[in-house]
């Protein structure tokens, strides 16, 4: 090439391996007519390039400009460095650097492409379950350490053919580096198996299985990040067997459905929720039932929403290509134990449950389950943040030292930081079961392993008896500190907002341990990332039999009559009283009055369980956040007045009082109104209430940033009108969109406020 004139060194940071970056980078090269070499490496993609300066930076500008779909660049850094005389450009073997800091690309749904040939009978991999390239497929779930090459991933078990190899080494094929690359000669296989053990293989297993779930049986179906229980969602009685034997009552099943046409017969999709649903990430999106569909009710009962997503990998399209409306795909699991990854895994636990399993023999290296988000006027709002999105960090302000957070009982996550990211991983589950709290360590181990990262200091939740609490001070390696857990969630949000400073902090959800020994829930904070302060709470209340309180929503409804009219409890003409029996309701108050096994709590997620159960919506729950979720859907639409409340001001902040919202609920049901006209008022008072006092706070503090985090946001109606309100009001309000608000988004929270700490303490 006799008019080289400069060389430049050019390196790329972000998710740009496993993602066609290197055939991008070597066209876009042989484009602009330059030589040199590409390469990954721990920490990203290197370039060499030689030619005239214009071109080189023509070629940089590129790179940012033209990226393929699935790469997400965080950093091109260039400086110039001696010619090496090249004469043409390649893509040279992965170079190992004594750092690691590439980003590693989460697992995504088939592209279009591949789709594409899926579908068609000339293609040679037609029908092939496992079809894939560098712009779609498995990454995470089936990679052991990094650089992304294929004797790192669970693909190396198999040799590729000739055909296959042929496009894995040829830089201008859509297959280049494709480390999963395979096809039906060389790749791996489906199987059919029961108890009796195999039954088909390839084709015949999985027309089987399609004809097995049109009879009503229940399949374990092997995917990307674990095992899905897959039943005929049209087929009522095979769901509630799905439910018995799975022992899941009430909670809502997943369902997956062939297209967006068919998901609009049985649930409103809008353009939000259409473009969502039709990413590369496929996640559940929750959407709005329609009045009449061909779901069976035990799919999600008393519930005015799906869970719906489009198939994801080839075996899904294959299976619904046999004409069902909709399979129920839930996490292949017993309730509260993590999902099934391995196969010996899945035959032991998954035996009692499905009647055969259609597995594969691609192992998978990381169990990942599906995330779930609901669209809100615009906005994506994580439930559940996992397959699909992890492991891309969230970036921060400024760079952190290295920190282990490892989150909390519920909903678990954990978090790790590195310089400027913070990696939150998928979700875990509740840490309630030996299952789960191995699956919390191997995720630390593998994460700590594949990022590269050796923390500095451990942080986790306040609460003593938390097993992730446990984890953190069983790691006498590493100093340890302990972040309340309200303050985490403020923080978590603050984080990836990018906020520093003190802000008004709102931290609303069902249980969180308190610096004073009660339990926390309803609390307004002014906090900043190192450090806060108890502004205002909810007034505490007892909860007779503590956790059984929480599962049985109607000691709380008593526990609040009883903290609001004392002796005259009995009184009340209300049908509520008439709906439970007296002497347990006395027994109920005696612990509390005596607190015999009925610690306080501030909880607003209690005051929401309280408040349901006074309606006769919720006596009993299924799951945390049953009663509450059921009084969100059951407000009327329109305006509606606030109850009366007041706070006043005590040692510790300002006290605000439940009895008089209590108070204006039991006149209502006196009076007959309906129980959507009485939740309506109910949020219209909380909204009221907390707008109000964050008025009052900004005349004394100046502050005018507040934050909204807790479990009690996943609450549409709260959050998004109470929003709206600060807004109108002049209040700058943050909430979380990378993250969850619930407890899955903790981790985070605990790794910044613990690393602002131990700066401060340094």
């Amino acid at each position: 090439m006799a008019d080289v004139l400069t060389a430049r060194r050019v390196q790329v940071r972000g998710i740009v391996q496993g993602v066609g970056f290197r055939p991008f980078i070597f066209k876009l090269a042989e484009e602009g007519r330059l030589c040199g070499h590409v390469a990954n490496t721990s920490s990203g993609v290197q370039i060499h390039v030689e030619g005239p300066p214009e071109r080189i930076e023509t070629f940089i500008k590129a790179i940012r400009a033209q990226a393929p779909p699935l790469a997400q660049i965080t950093a091109v850094d260039s400086r110039p460095v001696a010619c090496g005389n090249s004469t043409e450009f390649k893509i040279i073997p992965s170079q190992r650097e004594a750092g690691r800091s590439a980003l590693i690309s989460p697992d995504v749904a088939i592209c279009a492409d591949c789709l594409g040939e899926l579908s068609d009978p000339q293609d040679r991999r037609n029908a092939y379950p496992f079809i894939n390239c560098t712009n779609c497929g498995p990454r995470y779930t089936i990679i052991a350490d990094v650089p992304y090459d294929r004797p790192k991933t669970s693909m190396r078990h198999f040799q590729m053919c000739p055909a296959c190899q042929a496009e894995y080494d040829n830089p201008r094929d859509r297959r280049f580096h494709a480390q999963p690359n395979a096809c039906e000669d060389c790749g791996p296989e489906v199987a059919l198996e029961d108890v009796n053990g195999p039954l088909l293989r390839g084709d015949a297993a999985i027309r089987e299985t399609a004809h097995r779930l049109d009879q009503g049986q229940i399949i374990a179906v092997k995917g990307l990040g674990g095992y899905h229980l897959a039943v005929d969602a049209a087929n009522n009685a095979a769901v509630k067997r799905l439910r018995r034997r799975k022992h899941r009552e009430e909670k809502p099943l997943a369902l997956m459905a062939p297209d967006l046409e068919t998901i609009r017969t049985f649930a409103h999709i809008d353009p939000d929720e259409r473009e969502v649903l039709t990413s590369p990430q496929r996640p559940i999106v929750l959407l709005r039932k329609r009045a009449a569909s061909a779901i069976a009710p035990a799919v999600s009962p008393r519930n005015a929403w799906f869970g719906v997503m489009l198939p994801y990998t080839p075996l899904h399209y294959l299976l619904l290509a046999y004409g069902f409306t909709a399979l129920v795909m839930t996490s292949g699991n017993l309730s509260e134990e993590p999902i099934a990854m391995a196969d010996t895994d899945a035959r032991r636990r998954l035996a009692p449950i499905a009647d055969a399993l259609l597995t594969h023999n691609r192992e998978i290296y990381q169990r990942c389950d599906d995330s779930i988000v609901r669209k809100t006027h615009g906005v994506t709002r994580f439930l559940r943040r996992s397959r699909g999105y992890v492991p891309v960090p969230v970036f921060l302000r400024r760079r952190q030292p290295a920190v282990l957070a490892c989150g909390a009982e519920l909903k678990n996550t954990v978090c790790l930081l590195k310089e400027d990211r913070a990696f939150v991983s998928q979700h875990i589950g509740d840490l309630e079961n030996l299952a789960t709290y191995e699956f919390f360590e191997s995720t630390i181990d593998h994460l700590q392993r594949i990022l590269d990262i050796a923390p500095q200091v451990i942080a986790c939740d306040l609460h003593p008896d938390y097993l992730s609490t446990r984890y953190a001070r069983s790691r006498d390696d590493l100093p340890l500190i302990q972040v309340q857990h309200h303050h985490a969630h403020i923080v978590s949000a603050m984080a990836e907002n990018h906020l520093e400073g003190r802000v008004i902090g709102l931290a609303f959800d069902g249980t969180g341990y308190g610096p004073d020994g009660t339990i926390w829930g309803g609390e307004v904070l002014i906090a900043e990332a190192g450090r806060f302060e108890r502004a205002a709470y909810l007034t505490p209340v007892p909860m007779p039999g503590s956790a059984a309180a929480i599962r049985s929503p109607w000691r709380m409804a008593v526990s609040y009559l009883a903290h609001t009219f004392d002796d005259r409890l009995h009184d009340l003409d209300i049908p509520f009283l008439q709906s439970i029996d007296r002497k347990q309701a006395d027994v109920l108050v005696t612990m509390g009055r005596k607190k015999i096994n009925a610690p306080l709590t501030s909880s607003l997620g209690r005051l929401f369980d309280g408040v349901a159960a006074l309606l006769g919506l919720r006596h009993q729950v299924a799951f945390e956040g049953q009663a509450a979720m059921e009084l969100e859907m059951t407000a009327g639409d329109g305006d509606a007045e606030a109850y009366a409340y007041h706070w006043e001001a005590v040692d510790d902040g300002r006290r605000i009082e439940v009895a008089p919202i209590i108070e204006g609920v039991v006149a209502d049901l006196i009076k007959g109104i309906p129980a959507p006209q009485i939740s309506r008022r109910f949020h219209a008072t909380l909204i009221a209430l907390f707008s109000a006092l964050c008025s009052e706070l900004r005349q004394e503090t100046d502050l005018d940033r507040v934050v909204m985090s807790g479990g009690a946001f996943q609450n549409v109606l709260l959050s998004t009108v109470l929003e709206r309100q600060l807004e109108r009001q002049g209040f700058r309000v943050y909430t979380q969109r990378l993250v969850p608000p619930n407890d899955g988004g903790i981790s985070l929270g605990q790794a910044v406020a613990a690393a602002a700490m131990w700066a401060s303490a340094a």
